[in-house]
């Protein structure tokens, strides 16, 4: 026989594989546009596409606005847009709470964790429910101001309107780029190329990276297309993709691997090994540091490998910081009982966005903080909505050791659970924004937790007298350095000079949309007299911040790097140069909506200024 045949028979079985795999990709519906573009495929047969808005917003990590407005809030998202094609700040509009770097270098910036995949660099989300559950052909997004945040789509199976909640709750990843600089803050359609889905699906969620940004950005509205029938795929292929042949693509780049994780926790048979290879040679230790660089999937793959990195890979000191975040869409009660036994040394967790939908339990989380709690120092759990009085109570009862505790945007919490918090004395860092802390809890924990040094309050609306929240801060906060205000509505001059007075080492101040506090009444100018170590203040939106208030700032605050008085009326351009020649570290400048400051001061200031990012926003 020719030595040409077995070349042929063996091209062909390669050909044939090659098949295989597209139709098995296709009938799972995970087929990426960009490779149906390239092979030429056919959706058959054709459905009638249906064009929805979003009905209803269903859960959001943070918005600018207030919670009982729809000014800047996430509300806006849900119907046909308000603003678009128009570019602009405008109140209808949809904002997250921060954008660029200025929030991670204030003194109340944290460190980040570890061993985080870079395909992983969400820091917002806000998930969208549509009337019809449809199988996606395309995600139009209007943005209307400084586009670019949107860095993944997810689809997710669980149809928010039904009664019956499924058995499993699965989320794919429609699409998913990094952050991207976009030149200009005008309005666009953002309408990026989508992965096919084998569900239909009424619930979509959008995640967001501001870092790249020069203010925030705006949304309008989203707009979901879609089929009713699931689309088949033809096989009339031009090109195939050498992509298509690794079967664990797809799992690597948009599920980081989590979909096997739960079975590799648990695998304990090895294959048997004469030897572990060079490893045998290496010191432990070096083992050690060479595996704490694998983010938590690759430890999970690499224990499969031989007993030696099994060791290596279980060992408690390789969780000591362990952040399942970017894998929220996997973790169950399954993960966290096959972590346990690898946790009982962990001192940092991040929990954040995990457990909703029944994902975990509480008796899950309770199981888990048991075994796991004693040396826990930082915990993170922004956006669990599973959690209530029972977990905080199990995380007071189990964590003896916690300084640091984060349970921004968990608005499921009720009220009376917080009195849990005052038990954990050792606490520096509380952060309650958009929770429903009420007033007698917050006095309990300031009184009894004495070390706090960073403290958010933003956004929670039912304390009813901040003035005798900021007295017993200024009484027992001593050590306090930074303090989020963010839109509290009834302080007064007369719980800002509690607060100068008792808590001088503040350096971090944001009183934006505090509409009770009056220049007039002296409080910023005492501010400024009683706080000289102040890095970062925020007045957003108090008009009457006037020029004496900026000139006792620049005589004192000589350590001031951010600075935010948008809309103030009462702010001249020689009361800012005055400012910026004396506050030599100052970065941030927002002098947005300042009637006496328009674009050719701020060009001036600029070029006078280089190092100092001054903004001016506008509305068209």
């Amino acid at each position: 026989m020719s030595p040409v045949f077995p070349m042929l028979t063996v091209l062909s079985m390669f050909y044939y594989m090659c098949l295989r795999r597209r139709a098995r990709t296709a009938t799972r519906g995970e087929m990426n546009s960009r490779r149906a573009i390239e092979s030429n495929t056919r959706a058959l047969p054709i459905n009638v596409e249906i064009v929805q808005y979003a009905k209803e917003v269903l859960d959001f990590s943070s918005h600018y606005g207030s919670e009982n407005s729809m000014s800047y809030t996430m509300w806006n998202l849900a119907g046909i847009p308000n603003v678009y094609p128009s570019s602009g700040d405008f109140t209808q509009t949809a904002v997250f709470r921060t954008y660029g770097t200025w929030w991670d270098h204030c003194p109340s910036a944290q460190l980040p964790f570890k061993r985080t995949p870079p395909t992983f660099c969400s820091q917002d989300y806000v998930e969208l429910a549509f009337e019809e559950p449809v199988y996606p052909t395309a995600v139009h997004i209007l943005e209307t101001y400084h586009p670019g945040a949107v860095v993944r789509i997810l689809a997710c199976s669980a149809n928010p309107y039904s009664q019956n909640p499924p058995a499993e709750v699965r989320w794919e990843i429609l699409w998913s780029e990094p952050p991207t600089k976009v030149n200009g803050p005008q309005a666009r359609q953002f309408t990026p190329c989508i992965k096919q889905i084998n569900f239909p699906t009424n619930l979509i969620r959008l995640e967001v990276n501001s870092s790249l940004l020069d203010y925030y950005t705006e949304l309008d509205a989203v707009v979901l297309h879609g089929v009713k029938e699931r689309p088949v795929i033809s096989l009339k292929s031009s090109m195939i993709d050498m992509n298509d042949i690794d079967e664990d693509e797809d799992e690597e780049k948009y599920g980081c691997g989590m979909d096997t994780i739960n079975k590799q926790f648990s695998i304990v048979t090895l294959r048997e090994w004469p030897t572990n290879g060079y490893f045998d040679k290496l010191p432990y230790e070096l083992i050690q540091l060479i595996l704490s660089h694998l983010t938590v999937p690759d430890l999970c793959r690499l224990a499969q490998t031989c007993k030696l990195l099994y060791q290596h890979c279980c060992d408690p000191l390789q969780y000591i910081h362990l952040s399942l975040q970017p894998y929220w869409a996997r973790i169950n009660d399954t993960s966290l009982e096959y972590l346990q036994s690898r946790c009982t040394l962990i001192q940092w967790l991040n929990l954040s966005w995990t457990g909703n939908r029944g994902a975990i339990s509480v008796s899950g989380f309770s199981r888990f903080l048991k075994v796991c709690g004693s040396e826990l120092v930082r915990l993170e759990l922004s956006c669990g909505h599973f959690l209530n009085e029972t977990c905080l109570e199990v995380i007071t009862e189990m964590c003896p050791n916690l300084q640091d505790l984060n349970l921004s945007s968990c608005d499921k919490i009720p009220p009376p659970a917080f009195n849990h918090i005052a038990k954990v004395g050792s606490l520096k860092r509380l952060i309650l924004y958009r929770t429903k802390v009420e007033q007698t809890a917050l006095l309990s924990i300031l009184n009894f937790c004495s070390e706090l040094q960073h403290l958010s309050l933003g956004s929670c609306v039912m304390i009813e007298d901040y003035d005798l929240v900021a007295s017993m801060m200024g009484a027992k906060c001593k050590k306090l350095r930074s303090l989020d205000l963010w839109r509290c509505k009834n302080i007064t001059e007369s719980g800002i000079a509690e607060l100068a007075s008792g808590c001088q080492l503040l350096e971090e101040l944001d009183l934006g949309w505090c509409p009770t506090l009056q220049s007039s009444t002296g409080c910023f100018t005492n501010l400024a007299r009683k706080l000289p170590n102040l890095q970062k203040l925020f007045l957003t939106a108090n008009r009457s911040v006037c020029d004496t208030d900026i000139e006792e700032l620049a005589a004192n605050c000589m350590h001031l790097r951010q600075l935010d008085i948008l809309g103030t009326r009462m702010v001249s351009p020689a009361s800012l140069r005055k400012l910026l020649e004396s506050c030599k570290d100052l970065s941030l400048l927002d002098v947005s909506f300042c009637s006496q400051i328009d674009n050719r001061v701020v060009l001036e200031l600029n070029a006078n200024f280089p190092n100092v990012f001054i903004k001016k926003s506008f509305t068209q």
